[in-house]
């Protein structure tokens, strides 16, 4: 099993996973807590497997290791928090709906040491893409919370730099009940960068 461990800083309580050693460097911020989060296999795949570097950074936690409500903007002080703690100068960064959201507000903010920004599941958001980085949507086809149309939408507001690639017959929880083709999709996009 891998090893959360808990970034105390400034009053905040960071739960964080650190997998593998790769040159490939993924930071994955997460919606929900990090054992229920549905990304721990396809992040495990991409460490054992692929060799990336995969971090994988939960919602803040109170005394009694309870969910502690947070904003977006927490989620993305809290992601810089732990990039930081961990020496991170550049990285992939991305999510699952909710944690794509707090991905892309990340990378808007700090585009210097992003290197790219991988989005599952697309929430329907006015948030534009950062400029200038590669961007991958990994899209189920079944999803009715995050449907194709608004992953084609963002898509399509910077085209030369966006791919989307599809998990078939997935719905919204397709990290979950489709991890490794989720992960496989991962790998080779990120494998050319």
């Amino acid at each position: 099993m891998t090893q959360q461990s808990i970034l105390e800083q400034d009053g905040r309580a960071v739960p964080y996973i650190v997998e593998g050693e790769g040159p490939v460097s993924l930071v994955l911020i997460s919606g929900r807590e990090l054992n229920g989060d549905g990304l721990g296999v396809v992040a495990h795949y991409l460490a054992e497997e692929a060799g990336f570097h995969v971090v994988r950074i939960g919602p803040r936690a109170d005394s009694s290791g309870q969910d502690r409500a947070t904003t977006l903007h927490d989620r993305v002080e809290d992601a810089a928090l732990v990039i930081d703690h961990l020496g991170l100068d550049h990285t992939w960064i991305g999510g699952h709906a909710l944690g794509g959201t707090a991905a892309r507000i990340f990378a808007a903010q700090h585009t210097d040491r992003v290197n790219g920004l991988l989005l599952l599941g697309v929430e329907e958001d006015e948030i534009a893409l950062a400029p200038a980085i590669p961007v991958l949507i990994v899209q189920a086809t079944d999803d009715q919370v995050t449907p194709s149309a608004t992953a084609e939408a963002l898509r399509s507001t910077a085209p030369e730099r966006a791919s989307i690639k599809t998990v078939d017959g997935a719905d919204h929880l397709f990290p979950a009940t489709h991890p490794i083709e989720t992960a496989v999709i991962i790998e080779e996009y990120l494998d050319w960068d």
